[in-house]
């Protein structure tokens, strides 16, 4: 399922040092804007200890994880919407995303340099917020004048279009976002196909100081009361701690972790919010031969599942068989799971859940 989630910000945030500790990569981070030109795609496993628990309960030969697409996107600048830096090219790369990680920098030093010379992340926000709202104008504008012409030929469907992409202009002329655009589920359905970049869900990763990771900042709280009133979530980190973090070997890395009071590296907190960030979630198969998690929109069906795996098993699905992960955890093993009547067998409307453990029974 490639799906992805563009890193954007303005230049010199720290965008490029969290993509290169994310993927292991060494996209050019350099302390000077356009460093990164052409956008650089990397595809991260996503931290899960359930798949872990099955895949060393199963003795499994092979253990596959689900993954998400991250792409670092050059640093934006004011006048972006007009061509401004390599705006336009740099827009483009965010249209072609499904979600955005809003990197913003929330810690003081003076040896990197910032592109305004001022760290104030709100004002920060303000500036990408704004170039993506001035695109998305333009093009609700150019599509209003589309949809005109078909009213005037009598087009059916052309007066709601219509009505809705007033609407839609409206809000972004006070300056909201689309994702804010509130309708029935075939209306916002519409509103998505046009491909705006301010609809699409968005988390701001506040990247900070050793001390704003473990005691916070009057940077990051004024970044978390922006994303409350948005709906968005704030992921703090310090990108220079997670690069060092990801270039340990795994005992040093627990050892690291230990010394600075961390359970995980932060990096595993953006991964899992950009999953779900990008409405995903995880179901799993386990086996001797192979135990993995499979990566399914939220709110699919049984035969939806079967058919990540391969489009014959949804064509000819006959019913699935499902244990809950948390039954299997507390329970032991699928024998017991199965001994507490627990091991359901479920048909075509079945809903999946999160963590669900399936099998599936199919004819081709």
């Amino acid at each position: 399922m490639a799906i992805a989630c563009g890193i954007v910000g303005l230049p010199n945030v720290g965008k490029s040092t969290l993509f290169n500790a994310l993927t292991s990569n060494e996209a050019e981070a350099s302390n000077y804007p356009f460093c990164t030109i052409d956008p650089n795609v990397g595809i991260v496993n996503v931290p899960d200890p359930r798949l872990e628990k099955l895949a060393v309960s199963y003795n499994t030969d092979k253990t596959v994880y689900a993954t998400v697409e991250f792409v670092d996107i050059a640093g934006l600048v004011k006048g972006a919407s007009k061509g401004e830096g390599l705006g336009n090219q740099f827009l483009a790369n965010i249209r072609q995303c499904d979600a955005i990680a809003h990197v913003v920098r929330c810690f003081e030093d003076e040896n990197v340099v910032h592109v305004h010379n001022n760290v104030d992340p709100l004002h920060d926000i303000d500036i990408i917020e704004t170039e993506l709202l001035l695109k998305d104008v333009e093009s609700v504008e150019k599509r209003i004048d589309s949809v005109g012409k078909k009213l005037k030929s009598n087009d059916k469907d052309a007066k709601e279009e219509l009505e809705i992409l007033k609407e839609l202009l409206e809000l972004l002329n006070q300056g909201k976002p689309g994702r804010l655009f509130t309708g029935e589920t075939d209306v916002l359905a519409m509103i998505k196909s046009f491909q705006l970049l301010t609809t699409k869900p968005i988390m701001y990763i506040a990247n900070t100081d050793e001390q704003g990771v473990a005691k916070g900042n009057k940077y990051i709280d004024a970044v978390k009361q922006r994303a409350s009133e948005e709906g968005a979530v704030v992921v703090p980190i310090c990108a220079k701690i997670e690069a060092e973090i990801s270039q340990l070997e795994s005992e040093d890395r627990a050892m690291f972790l230990e010394e600075m009071n961390m359970t995980e590296p932060g990096l595993d907190r953006v991964i899992r919010q950009g999953f779900d960030l990008l409405g995903l979630m995880t179901y799993f198969t386990a086996g001797k031969k192979e135990t993995r998690a499979w990566t399914l929109k939220k709110f699919s069906t049984a035969p939806q599942a079967a058919g990540v795996i391969h489009s014959d098993f949804e064509k000819g699905f006959i019913r699935a068989e499902v244990m809950k992960y948390n039954d299997w955890e507390r329970l032991g093993s699928e024998q017991a799971v199965k001994d507490a009547g627990l091991y359901r067998v479920e048909g075509k409307e079945y809903v999946v859940n999160d963590g669900d453990i399936m099998y599936f029974r199919f004819n081709v």
